[in-house]
């Protein structure tokens, strides 16, 4: 059962060698059965023969019997028709009367019983079936013995049993294979509750962590098992609600030190120590931002917001354009200028572009450039002057305080995981490339909106 793992897989196997098994057996029976059946009528028909013989049977003065059988009775059971045999032994074992033409009995008396039915194979090779009935006239018991070749049986009789097996396997094969269909509609059916929980099942994840399997219509054998996996679900909620609740409160918590020591060193006299301390100040509200923006990505629902890529990245450039150029860098907004709708909400997509952005401004050298293109189709790319990035790296980049260089406070490996998580609660798809000219291209691909529909949400 090894390469069969669903259970439907499973029943379908077992029903196809139990419908070869029952095809062959069934019309065996049936016909064993049948040849029974057909045997009980002839033995009843040759013991009525033999009480209609014994009937013939006139006992005589001399203390003996004579034999009276009407002229068209005799034709029955003459040599040349063959139909039927009988002979008729006295008491002392001598066959007084005898339809063969040597006059002998059917069977030897001493290996036949009063009632029973007997069958012997003739020299010939065909085989005599017979009986024997007991007719007492004059206080004498005579043996009257009537038989049949069964070559000669009844040509109907014949006929039915001979046609039964084939006619009856084949009708009894397709009859099987009709059943095992309507088998597996009936456990398609009877699965189905255990299919939805599957289909429900695999759409729990973390922004839908309230979600539980259906346990309603599910089968006696599998509800335990549904029973324990909800149960698991709900302590999983609870866990990763107090991990997300926990990251949450401790970045809103950071915020009001934060401001209160910028505002502190904002107070200090200008010089390099005071502006070493806002640089600080910057990584830490930087990170602490963006560990908040996680926290929200983790319970993040698009539903059916939309949102115009356009004008989301012309923000995000507007935005990080002044920091880039104090870096003495340049950046520009290209591709499409008419609006691009794509599923999704124009905030949680202003800080992934706002992201990329900013990976970008970090790794381009001084009086080099950033480029963002929006593109037909949902598509964004974030074009810098870097060093690029290496095939091995380019998957674990993405993940969450990966960093190249960790020797480097200002990046905390949080900025490209942002990213990957908000194209992710999109269903899109965030990757890299190097340029041929150098630097490297992210490309973040979204869903498009329909042409007609919510209302677009603008980032503030």
């Amino acid at each position: 059962m090894r390469r069969f793992r669903s259970i439907l897989g499973r029943v379908v196997a077992l029903h196809v060698v139990a419908v070869g098994v029952i095809s062959v057996l069934m019309p065996l029976a049936l016909y064993w059965l049948l040849n029974e059946a057909a045997n009980g009528l002839h033995r009843d028909s040759l013991m009525g023969q033999a009480v209609t013989v014994s009937g013939y049977l006139r006992p005589q003065a001399n203390g003996g019997v004579a034999f009276d059988i009407p002229a068209e009775m005799r034709a029955l059971y003459t040599g040349s028709y063959g139909l039927y045999a009988y002979a008729v032994i006295d008491p002392a074992g001598k066959v007084v009367f005898s339809s063969r033409n040597d006059g002998t009995a059917l069977f030897p008396p001493g290996e036949t019983h009063p009632g029973d039915w007997t069958m012997r194979r003739r020299s010939t090779g065909s085989v005599l079936f017979g009986v024997t009935v007991p007719r007492t006239i004059d206080d004498r018991t005579y043996q009257v013995q009537v038989g049949q070749d069964l070559s000669h049986r009844d040509v109907i009789i014949d006929d039915i049993v001979a046609s039964f097996f084939p006619n009856v396997m084949w009708i009894t094969f397709p009859l099987l294979l009709a059943l095992l269909l309507i088998d597996i509609l009936i456990f398609r059916r009877a699965l189905a509750p255990v299919r939805d929980a599957s289909t429900t099942a695999a759409a729990i994840g973390p922004t839908r962590t309230e979600v539980r399997l259906p346990e309603g219509g599910l089968p006696s054998e599998i509800l335990p098992l549904v029973h324990a996996v909800n149960a698991a679900l709900d302590r999983l909620e609870k866990g990763f609600r107090a991990q997300r609740d926990f990251t949450a409160d401790m970045a809103h918590e950071l915020r009001t030190p934060l401001t209160i020591i910028r505002a502190r060193v904002d107070s200090l006299d200008p010089g390099p120590l005071r502006d070493a301390l806002r640089a600080d100040l910057e990584n830490m509200t930087r990170v602490v931002n963006q560990v908040l923006d996680i926290a929200e990505l983790e319970s993040f629902v698009v539903g059916n917001a939309r949102a115009d890529l356009q004008a989301v990245c012309a923000d995000a450039v507007a935005l990080m354009a002044p920091l880039a150029v104090a870096q003495s860098k340049t950046i520009a907004l290209g591709g499409v200028e008419h609006p691009v709708w794509v599923h999704g909400h124009a905030e949680a997509l202003f800080r992934a572009v706002r992201n990329l952005v900013e990976n970008a401004i970090r790794h381009t050298p001084a009086d080099g450039s950033i480029e963002v293109e929006v593109l037909d189709g949902g598509i964004v790319r974030v074009l810098d002057d870097g060093p690029g990035v290496a095939e091995a790296e380019r998957d674990t980049i993405f993940r969450r305080f990966w960093r190249r260089d960790r020797t480097k406070p200002e990046s905390r490996g949080l900025g490209l995981a942002i990213v990957a998580r908000v194209a992710e609660t999109h269903e899109g798809r965030v990757a890299v490339e190097n340029r041929p000219t150098g630097g490297a291209a992210f490309t973040l691909t979204l869903k498009p909106a329909e042409t007609e529909g919510q209302s677009p949400e603008r980032q503030p």
